[in-house]
């Protein structure tokens, strides 16, 4: 992985199939188990409702697609979809010990998710559009999954400026890879600066997002602007 490229869909796809056994634990080490409020702050704004039909791509290990799904009974579901299987594989284990739960797994690309067009309710991508090849064909992508009216919400890191930045750059030489060295797995964490590099800003994303087709759309800086959630409706 030390050629590992952001972007990369083949090399993002070995990195996550390598980190999966360890990813959750590390989450909550490196966010101070922050992650779990920030994830809940985009189910707050998706508003799920019981019956609805909802999508969570770049899934990863399924910790929030088993939340939704436990606010979407009676008769609500989701599916969960990663390109890697290693992730999958975690998250089907722990639906299985959930087993009231209507959640699903796929294996697929976010870009081209083979879905049909507006059949699903509202969707979610967390930590996941950083990795796409193209974030604005993974928001082009969403927009034909939604209804019209569905809400999205993608959360991910935020490139901020100023004293911010360099507090994040603190953060992720200093905290961020040291943690994941402990691990024996510093290279695949060392990629998170780089793939910030080439993200779009909040105000980027934005109008990919308008571009993409979204009727409503903000970015709102979390975590004092560390973090940000894209709030968008169909």
């Amino acid at each position: 992985m030390a050629s590992f490229r952001p972007g990369d869909p083949e090399a993002v796809q070995e990195l996550f199939e390598q980190i999966a056994p360890r990813y959750d634990q590390l989450n909550d080490l490196l966010s101070f188990g922050l992650h779990r409020l920030w994830k809940r702050q985009a189910i707050a704004w998706l508003h799920p409702q019981p019956g609805q039909h909802l999508l969570d791509l770049c899934c990863g290990t399924g910790d929030l697609a088993l939340v939704l799904a436990s606010r979407l009974r009676p008769g609500g579901s989701v599916l969960g979809i990663d390109a890697a299987a290693a992730p999958l594989a975690v998250a089907a284990r722990r639906a299985a010990a959930q087993p009231w739960l209507a959640v699903s797994w796929q294996q697929g690309d976010a870009l081209a998710t083979g879905l049909a067009s507006a059949s699903c309710d509202g969707a979610v991508i967390a930590y996941g559009l950083r990795n796409l090849a193209d974030p604005g064909a993974g928001l082009l992508e969403l927009r034909r999954l939604l209804r019209d009216g569905g809400r999205a919400a993608v959360l991910d890191f935020n490139r901020p400026s100023g004293a911010v930045a360099s507090f994040q750059r603190f953060y992720l030489r200093r905290l961020v890879v040291p943690t994941a060295e402990r691990f024996g797995i510093p290279e695949h964490y060392a990629y998170l600066e780089e793939s910030l590099q080439r993200f779009p800003t909040g105000s980027e994303q934005q109008q990919l997002a308008w571009r993409a087709g979204f009727s409503q759309v903000r970015h709102r800086p979390l975590a004092g602007g560390l973090m940000g959630l894209l709030e968008l409706v169909a």
